[in-house]
């Protein structure tokens, strides 16, 4: 497996075009789910750019060393919203898809939780590799040969509160580097 390494502009520009490309597509949705972690970033700023309500459902399937190992995914109980009902059509959005069962798993519980509510959702991601069992209605770039992708705020994962403090006379905007070796 090859790696990918995302730099944060890069990261902020596939933000952008994902963005175009559900807008470009003339679907109105009125609704967005971010699954977080991943998706928490994606949301953010569609929502922002569309003007729709954001929902967030946490998920979490990858632990271990360097987050890499892939278990069980596990819900929360329920979603984080600020709107009474959730939409009817529904824009969910997360960083990637890798096995594709997280997407899948999460598009199921929505169903089953909100069922009622939904009329239509559609799915929205920075990468899809090819070895995922889910095809995402939009996705910024396919990747045939399913590199580990390293985005950029994976360094935060690595730190300690010590790691931080250290960086307090970088300047603003550096990327942070852990002191750990990986």
């Amino acid at each position: 497996m090859s790696d990918l390494y995302v730099s944060w502009l890069d990261y902020h520009r596939n933000i952008e075009q994902l963005a175009l490309m559900v807008h470009r597509s003339g679907w109105q949705f009125n609704q967005i789910v971010c699954l977080a972690k991943g998706g928490l970033r994606i949301g953010d700023i569609i929502c922002r750019i569309s003007d729709q309500p954001l929902a967030i459902l946490s998920t979490a399937s990858y632990g271990g060393e360097g987050n890499r190992t892939r278990g069980s995914i596990t819900f929360s109980n329920d979603l984080s919203m600020t709107t009474a009902n959730l939409g009817s059509r529904v824009l969910v959005v997360d960083d990637l898809v890798d096995s594709g069962q997280s997407l899948k798993r999460s598009l199921s519980w929505l169903e089953h939780k909100y069922g009622f509510y939904i009329d239509e959702m559609r799915t929205a991601v920075l990468w899809h590799k090819e070895c995922s069992v889910i095809t995402p209605d939009y996705s910024v770039h396919y990747l045939k040969d399913n590199p580990w992708i390293h985005q950029p705020f994976e360094n935060y994962e690595e730190m300690s509160w010590e790691d931080l403090a250290s960086l307090e006379d970088s300047s603003p905007g550096q990327t942070a580097q852990p002191s750990m070796t990986r």
